[in-house]
């Protein structure tokens, strides 16, 4: 079941009062546009920093197993340096540090969110600083970090379709958006609910938006089994408790494909909904200097490598190797993302969705 949780607009409240009251008690506005900072390189004067600090503190909502081994390597790399990895879905990553900053508690350093969203809060309230790491400037498309420095795209998601290859033939599989209205699936499908998780608000917006919300009054009518995160559709299809999964993480799904696993991938022929997922860091982290190092090293060519290797992501990073047999990034139609239409109509989205889907 979905837990009722607090709505964005009231989650904002508590950081915009922050953004006016810094921790020494000044006040101070939303910054202006400013120029972005110099290319960062990681040098012995910031690793010797961040180790007197000794951790650095990093919200996430990547999948737990991605971010402990990111926060491993991490660590093998910057010895006596601890990653402390805190997961979990963007919109609660997003309300737990709102929740924090309003109690004048700040505790992370590096947040990664699903939801683009979300860094236009942050960047407007005051609470980012800026930071562009050297291999970003040089690697890096430049739709893939803010030119003031604020955010940079860690990963890229697609949120595909699936299916148990075991229940379904692939060549009855569903195609299309249009497909899942067949009654043939009614009861034999998941689906990810927007309160929770920011790829699958991108991923419900993006539908919505080119479907019509006539679309997923219809796909009500399915008996589709909700669940929270874009993790947990992909675990339903693979252990066989529903057929078919209507979005969620795909790299799971490939994950999961070649782990021998009775799962695979459609790419829907309306096209599939994406989502960029950027991390970033905050003015009043209480271990700066370790922030600043592990926000550089998750976006070299080492870290994102494993993003590649070991999880089956996209990297925007330019000098990484994809492995065979994962479909490129230019070669799926894809939707197009609009993090500021989610930025303004994030509870609306919220509010129909569960009227519609009743949870």
């Amino acid at each position: 079941m979905i837990k009722k949780k607090l709505a964005r607009r009231d989650v904002l409240k508590g950081t915009t009062a922050l953004a006016a009251v810094g921790m020494s008690g000044v006040v101070f506005a939303a910054p202006a546009r400013a120029q972005a900072p110099a290319a960062a390189a990681i040098t012995p004067e910031l690793i010797e920093a961040a180790k007197k600090e000794g951790k650095v503190a990093f919200y996430t909502a990547m999948d737990l197993t991605l971010a402990q081994r990111l926060g491993r390597s991490f660590e093998q790399s910057f010895p006596g340096i601890t990653a402390r990895v805190e997961r979990s879905g963007a919109e609660r990553v997003f309300t737990r540090i709102a929740q924090e900053f309003s109690s004048n508690i700040f505790a992370v350093d590096v947040a990664n969110t699903s939801d683009l969203a979300h860094v236009i809060h942050w960047k407007r309230d005051g609470l980012l600083t800026p930071y562009l790491p050297e291999e970003v400037v040089k690697h890096y498309p430049k739709n893939y970090y803010d030119p003031e420095g604020f955010q940079i795209v860690t990963r890229v998601l697609v949120s595909p379709f699936g299916y148990n290859t075991n229940l379904v033939k692939a060549e009855e599989a569903p195609k299309s958006f249009a497909d899942l209205l067949d009654p043939k699936w009614a009861g034999k499908m998941v689906k990810a609910h927007p309160a929770y998780s920011g790829t699958i608000m991108n991923s419900t917006y993006q539908t919505a938006r080119e479907l019509g919300w006539e679309y997923f009054e219809k796909l009500s009518k399915q008996r589709i089994m909700q669940v929270q995160s874009a993790t947990d559709t992909p675990k339903k299809i693979a252990l066989g408790e529903r057929a078919i999964m209507i979005d969620g993480a795909g790299y799971l799904i490939i994950q999961y494909k070649e782990k021998g696993d009775p799962v695979d991938i459609i790419y829907p022929a309306e096209g599939t909904p994406v989502a960029t997922s950027p991390s970033v860091l905050f003015k009043n982290a209480p271990n700066p200097n370790a922030g600043r190092l592990f926000q550089n090293w998750m976006h070299s060519r080492e870290a994102q490598q494993i993003l590649v290797d070991f999880a089956r992501q996209y990297s925007p990073h330019g000098q990484t190797v994809e492995k065979p047999g994962v479909r490129k990034l230019a070669d799926i139609k894809l939707m197009k993302e609009d993090a500021e239409a989610i930025e303004k109509g994030a509870e609306e989205i919220k509010k129909r969705y569960s009227a519609l889907f009743k949870v």
